[in-house]
């Protein structure tokens, strides 16, 4: 092997060396310079409640993400549920005002000057690529803290309506009249949240030819809502 072939090949390997090695930091630097997109989340722990455990997700960018674990109705099983959706502009500015005058939960929340009916283990937590806070409450005085919970309580109610009905109109067709009934009601009385998100699921059952005319009708009338 000539010279000038042997300097070759030491060039050659000491540039692939440089590569490999470079490769690490080059991967490291990208994971700095991206930004975590601000988060917020809330979650539900209370075992004597349908269901048990439910979480949301929900980024600045209006991308959210509900979960929750426990059985549908007290004879069902307690599979996992899952539902990914948009949140609106108002909801998705009112938390993150919210999260921003509640210090993005770097505090302690839970009132513990007088004795409270237990609803539940709640943790609110914020997420950014400065900040990590989470708080943990059963209740709270704090307007901040009562309004977020209000709305997050409002879409798991959203969500689980969304379960059902999924349930029913795969299993129990009759029934999906009663659960979209209860869902105008609470709607009425605002205590829904997101229920633009379901629209997917109203719109199977109205284009559903084999369900009854008034209950698609009732659909069509949920998905007209604004």
């Amino acid at each position: 092997m000539t010279r000038v072939a042997i300097a070759f090949d030491v060039a050659r390997y000491l540039l692939l060396s440089l590569v490999l090695m470079s490769a690490p930091a080059f991967a490291q630097n990208e994971s700095v310079i991206s930004p975590l997109p601000p988060t917020v989340t809330f979650t539900l722990d209370f075992p004597e409640s349908l269901p048990s455990h439910y979480s949301i997700r929900v980024t600045r960018d209006g991308k959210a993400s509900y979960e929750s674990m426990g059985k549908l109705t007290p004879d069902a099983d307690g599979d996992p549920f899952s539902y990914n959706f948009t949140m609106s502009a108002a909801n998705l500015a009112r938390i993150f005002d919210l999260a921003t005058l509640a210090q993005y939960f770097d505090d302690e929340v839970d009132y513990k000057k007088g004795r409270q009916a237990y609803t539940g283990k709640k943790t609110l937590g914020y997420k950014d690529t400065t900040r990590h806070h989470e708080t943990v409450y059963n209740y709270s005085t704090h307007p901040e803290i009562q309004q977020l919970t209000r709305i997050f309580q409002g879409i798991a109610q959203t969500m689980e309506s969304a379960r059902r009905l999924q349930y029913f109109h795969h299993y129990q067709r009759l029934a999906i009249e009663d659960e979209l009934k209860r869902i105008e009601e609470m709607a009425k009385n605002k205590d829904f949240e997101e229920l633009q998100a379901i629209a997917p699921v109203l719109q199977e059952i109205l284009d559903d030819k084999s369900i009854l005319t008034v209950t698609r009708v009732r659909a069509q009338r949920l998905l007209a809502k604004p």
